[in-house]
C-alpha cells in the first residue's frame, strides 16, 4: 500500500467549511482485527474458557469474516507471523483479500525483556529489542503492510525514586530511531498505555505518544526518511486505543484529537472500558457508548481514513461473534453521527451563551426511539 498520506488530518476549517466538510465527508469503516485474541490468553485467575487455536485455525475464522466486513488483520513478531509461516500469511491474504496491515515486534512478553525493550538499561536485552523492531520493520515492508505498531508495554517502572526518566525516555526513543533508520520510510503507529504490566509505563498518555512522535522524528537521519518528513508526512505516528485512554482517565475524543490536529493519526484500535480500572478489552459498545459518538465525530472532523482495529478479549464468547458485536457497534453509532444536525451542533458550540442546554437536549432526543413522544426542541438557528 505504500505510505498513506496523513497530512489532510491536520487541516484547519473555518465553522462554515467545517459545516460543508461533515456534510459531505464520511468515514470509512475499514475494519481489522487482533490476530492474537482470537486464542485465548493466559490468566493468572482462571483457565481457559475456550481450547487454543492455531494460527491456522484463527486465519480460518478471520476468513469467514470477511463478508461481515473484516478487511485487515493484525499480528506479532516473531509469534504470530515469523519467518517459518510468511507462505502461510500470503496465501492467506491472496486467497481471501484480508490484508495484514501491520507487523507488530514483541517487545513486552520474553524473558529478555524484564527491565524493558527498547529502554532497558542493560544493553545486550536493548540491543535484541532494536533488532526484533528492525526486523520486523523490514517484514511490514516485505508485507507490504501500512505501519508497524509500537506498544512498550513493558517499558517502566514501579519505585519512581532515583529513576533517571529522561535518559529512559531517551534510550527508547534513539532504540526506534535506529530501526526506523534502518528500514527508512516505514511508519510507526505508537500505542500509549498508562500502566498494566508495568506499575507506570513509558509515554502513557496520548499526548506523551505526541511528544515521542516528534523526539523520534527529529533523531531521524536517513535521507528517504528526512525527505518524508520535509514534505510534512510524519513517520512515527499513533495508533490510540480506547481502553488504554481511559484507563489513564482521558476523554477519548480530546485524546484523539492531539495526534489528528499534527497528522499523527496512523491506526485506532477500539473496545470499551469503565474509567480507569485493569484493562478489560470489552465489546465496542458495551461501556459509555456515547463516548465512541464523540469519538467518530472528531475522526469525522478531521477526515479519518484509517482502519477500525478491533482489539478486545472475548472471554466467554466465541470471537467470530464478539467481532461482529463490535463493528456492528461502531456502524451504528457512526450511523448517529451521520444524521446528527452539524450545523446546529456547530452553532451551539460557538454560541454557547444563546444555547444553554441544547446538546445535551438535542443529543437526548437523537438517541431517542421515540423522539416526538418528548418535548419539542427548537433548532438554535
Amino acid at each position: 500500500m505504500g505510505l498513506s498520506d496523513l497530512r489532510a488530518q491536520a487541516t484547519q476549517r473555518t465553522p462554515r467549511q467545517m459545516v460543508e466538510h461533515l456534510r459531505s465527508f464520511e468515514l470509512e469503516l475499514k475494519f481489522s482485527a487482533g490476530i492474537w485474541f482470537f486464542t485465548p490468553p493466559e490468566s493468572r485467575f482462571h483457565a481457559k474458557y475456550q481450547p487454543e487455536k492455531s494460527i491456522e485455525q484463527r486465519l480460518d475464522i478471520a476468513a469467514g469474516l470477511a463478508a461481515d466486513g473484516l478487511v485487515g488483520v493484525e499480528a506479532h513478531y516473531p509469534d504470530e507471523v515469523n519467518e517459518e509461516n510468511l507462505d502461510l500469511w500470503k496465501s492467506f491474504t491472496a486467497e481471501t483479500g484480508i490484508r495484514l496491515i501491520t507487523v507488530i515486534p514483541m517487545l513486552f512478553r520474553d524473558e529478555q525483556f524484564e527491565w524493558g525493550s527498547l529502554s532497558n538499561p542493560i544493553p545486550e536485552h536493548r540491543r535484541k529489542a532494536i533488532d526484533r523492531t528492525t526486523r520486523a520493520l523490514q517484514l511490514n515492508r516485505e508485507l507490504d503492510t501500512d505501519f508497524a505498531v509500537v506498544w512498550p508495554g513493558i517499558d517502566g517502572y514501579e519505585n519512581p525514586l532515583g529513576v533517571d526518566f529522561a535518559s529512559m525516555r531517551a534510550r527508547f526513543a534513539d532504540g526506534l530511531v535506529e530501526a526506523m533508520d534502518a528500514v527508512p520510510g516505514v511508519r510507526i503507529a505508537f500505542e500509549p498505555k498508562p500502566y498494566e504490566p508495568r506499575g507506570r509505563i513509558l509515554f502513557g498518555t496520548t499526548v506523551e505518544g505526541v511528544l515521542l512522535g516528534r523526539q523520534v522524528e527529529a533523531g531521524l537521519t536517513d535521507p528517504a526518511n528526512r525527505a518524508l518528513l520535509d514534505d510534512g508526512h510524519a513517520l512515527c505516528c499513533m495508533n490510540p486505543e480506547i481502553g488504554h485512554v481511559l484507563m489513564g482517565h482521558e476523554d477519548l475524543a480530546y485524546a484523539f484529537s492531539w495526534p489528528l490536529a499534527e497528522g499523527r493519526l496512523a491506526h485506532s484500535h477500539w473496545n470499551s472500558q469503565p474509567l480507569g480500572n485493569y484493562d478489560q478489552d470489552l465489546n465496542v459498545g458495551v461501556v459509555s457508548p456515547e463516548q465512541i459518538e464523540s469519538l467518530l465525530y472528531v475522526l469525522k472532523m478531521h477526515g479519518y481514513r484509517g482502519h477500525f482495529g478491533i482489539d478486545i478479549n472475548p472471554e466467554r464468547m466465541p470471537v467470530d461473534t464478539a467481532i461482529r458485536i463490535s463493528m456492528d457497534a461502531i456502524r451504528a453509532a457512526n450511523d448517529r453521527v451521520n444524521e446528527f444536525d452539524h450545523e446546529a451542533i456547530l452553532h451551539a458550540h460557538a454560541h454557547p451563551d444563546e444555547t444553554r442546554g441544547w446538546i445535551e437536549a438535542y443529543l437526548v432526543r437523537a438517541r431517542a426511539s421515540h423522539p416526538d413522544r418528548l418535548t419539542p426542541l427548537p433548532r438554535p438557528l
